[in-house]
């Protein structure tokens, strides 16, 4: 294993650590937690929290800030943070008018972050959640009841952010996020699998010339094993999945993202997103927003991730166009 890490049983702190000193103004660490909360103050407004397992960076703290998220809370590597941190968390980004958790569909995050919210309303802090589980993969995996959250969280962060920051109340928000939760879904595909470092080996095989089709973020089963083709074939795979989740018809509105899943260079992710563009220009949809990068990774794990989201309201639109001020979104 070639990693540029110290001690690996440090690696969550010291990245913590660089993380906050690189963002200096933006954003600042709890001490003694894996909290990451935003320096901009935005009282009488909801307060949005989100977190889970390291090993996914930027999320979620590269999108706390100005725009999305108040605070993230950073569990070990592919670990569920504890509760008594997410209070923390909860109580920090409190400001007034109560705050929403939005939470990746695994069975840890979905009980830690239960406990969290029954411990802060005991606090009389008004706390709602919203689970996300856009993977239409597989329908249970390790872990997870359910669809698996991934990629697609982002795009909640960017919306329902935008929808706090303009002062909808906590039971507006959570109304916009359930019905927005079912309009985003997501595919992805590995072609080399990640390493976790403190096990310090590949977290499952794949041959050199295979890849897996639905592979989930801490490394889950995926749906189908094959030899490696090319952008163009796995693109359409992915879109072919989407379009029979979506079942969408000419002239609908979506919003795409392709993110890289952590060792995909840029390069690449922009081939893949150039054969996407081609294959919905063919379905005949309206793309009115589209985003490009490495957002919700698995360490070192190569491959890219598709979501669509269909666009059921214009005021989605505008809030993914609308500016934000965090480290990851630009």
């Amino acid at each position: 294993m070639k990693k540029i890490l110290n001690d690996p049983k440090n690696v969550l702190d010291e990245m913590l650590n660089g993380f906050v000193y690189a963002n200096e103004g933006l954003v600042k660490r709890l001490e003694g937690t894996g909290v990451i909360y935003r320096t901009f103050k935005d009282e009488g407004k909801v307060g949005l929290v989100s977190g889970g397992g390291s090993g996914h960076e930027p999320s979620h703290a590269g999108f706390v800030g100005q725009g999305m998220l108040s605070a993230a809370v950073c569990g070990e590597v592919f670990t569920s943070p504890t509760p008594d941190q997410i209070v923390e968390a909860i109580k920090i980004a409190d400001q007034g008018a109560g705050v929403l958790l939005i939470v990746k569909n695994y069975t840890g995050d979905v009980m830690n972050f239960e406990m969290a919210q029954e411990m802060a309303e005991m606090e009389n802090i008004q706390v709602e959640k919203l689970i996300v589980d856009d993977d239409i993969a597989v329908e249970d995996s390790t872990f997870t009841a359910g669809r698996r959250g991934i990629a697609g969280t982002v795009l909640v962060h960017k919306i329902l952010g935008a929808a706090a920051a303009s002062g909808l109340s906590l039971e507006e928000i959570k109304t916009l996020g359930d019905q927005l939760v079912p309009n985003i879904k997501t595919i992805g595909v590995s072609i080399s699998p990640a390493t976790v470092p403190e096990v310090g080996k590949l977290g499952f095989q794949l041959a050199e010339d295979e890849m897996e089709y639905g592979v989930g973020i801490h490394g889950e089963p995926g749906y189908r094993r094959e030899k490696i083709k090319t952008s163009r074939e796995i693109a359409k795979e992915l879109v072919n999945q989407l379009k029979k989740a979506f079942n969408w018809k000419k002239g609908d509105h979506y919003a795409v993202l392709v993110n890289g899943l952590g060792a995909t260079p840029l390069m690449e992710q922009f081939v893949f997103m150039n054969d996407v563009h081609a294959l919905l220009k063919e379905e005949e949809l309206v793309i009115d927003y589209k985003k490009v990068g490495s957002f919700m990774t698995s360490i070192d794990m190569a491959g890219v991730s598709l979501t669509l989201v269909k666009l059921a309201d214009d005021t989605w639109t505008r809030y993914l166009k609308l500016p934000v001020k965090t480290p990851a979104w630009v």
